[in-house]
């Protein structure tokens, strides 16, 4: 596995800063979860956090992770949607301006955003109005953007659009490609469980989940019965468990990974993904699983100690320099 396809809504993120979590409560914002939501009602969200510290960036699940990748040096490509306007333009080309291949479809609607409100613990909870990236389809699907690549990596939270999801995998496994995903957030599959246990037995290879995502999926209290138990359904498993690390298994082999202590945690926006790009990154290099852990947590472990999924230069000096001792077995969780 060398080329990695990314697929998933192309959004702008507004990554807003909270001094506590009274706005969450006020819109009934269950906290860390994800809320798909019409343009006012975003709209007056950001109203309420009108004068809180914000940035934007690039967002995205999938794109955080493709990016990322794109950064570690795999070659990579990225599906998606965006509007006829300025934000559409600039995304397209932030994508070619770190090295990802775009097949990018344009609408008449507007580009997508995504409110990442930041909690004070740096817990982050999403509001987003997908705007021209809900607009996807299973009929934009171009079965020729395929070649070349051999792994697609699906955004879990394209799973409520089911025809595009299945057609979309079902399309990859035909070209021969394995398919690797994440679950994205644990309301997401409270909603959609049945579709995803259904996806996940005939398409996925590669499943990344949080102990909460993994709960659901499975019905297990325990984050290694959730492991256990996903594992009989795919290749490779790996149950992210928090401060503790992570769970992986592939067939027999079991490995428990811990994390990399971050400076200061600021913002766990990407954290996850920066974890399925680093663990991918490794894989595609064919390292241990130990090693694919670990790379996973120095990525996901410097991504947290800024606001934002923007990593400097410097920062990625570092990433690359911390990767190199792993490749060499001499920094390991």
């Amino acid at each position: 596995m060398k080329h990695i396809l990314g697929i998933g809504n192309s959004l702008t993120d507004m990554l807003v800063t909270l001094s506590s979590d009274d706005v969450l409560q006020e819109y009934q914002l269950a906290k860390g979860s994800m809320s798909l939501v019409d343009s006012q009602f975003q709209t007056d969200i950001s109203r309420s956090v009108a004068g809180c510290p914000y940035t934007l960036s690039l967002g995205g699940s999938a794109g955080n992770t493709i990016r990322a990748m794109a950064r570690l040096g795999v070659r990579v490509g990225f599906m998606g949607k965006v509007g006829e306007d300025t934000t559409g333009d600039f995304y397209i080309q932030a994508l070619r301006n770190v090295n990802v291949e775009p097949f990018i479809l344009r609408s008449e609607h507007r580009s997508g955003k995504c409110l990442a409100l930041v909690s004070p613990d740096g817990e982050r909870t999403f509001v987003t109005h997908l705007g021209a990236a809900a607009e996807l389809q299973a009929e934009d699907i171009d079965p020729v953007v395929f070649n070349g690549y051999d792994c697609l990596y699906v955004e879990g939270y394209l799973v409520q659009d089911h025809n595009l999801i299945r057609t979309t995998m079902a399309r990859a496994k035909e070209h021969g490609l394995k398919v690797a995903i994440d679950l994205a957030s644990f309301n997401v599959v409270r909603e959609n469980r049945a579709f995803l246990h259904d996806l996940v037995e005939r398409y996925v290879d590669i499943i990344f989940a949080n102990e909460e995502e993994a709960r659901e999926f499975s019905g297990c209290a325990k984050a290694i019965d959730s492991l256990h138990y996903i594992s009989n359904m795919c290749e490779l498993t790996i149950v992210k468990t928090g401060m503790k690390g992570a769970l992986i298994k592939r067939g027999d082999e079991i490995v428990e990974v811990g994390i990399m202590a971050a400076a200061k945690r600021v913002d766990t926006t990407g954290a996850g993904d920066f974890y399925a790009a680093g663990f991918l990154a490794a894989l595609c290099e064919g390292m241990s699983l130990r090693q694919c852990g670990t790379v996973g947590a120095i990525t996901a472990g410097k991504v947290i100690e800024i606001v934002g999924t923007t990593l400097g230069e410097e920062t990625w000096h570092e990433i690359l320099r911390l990767i190199e001792q792993v490749r060499s077995n001499r920094y390991l969780f």
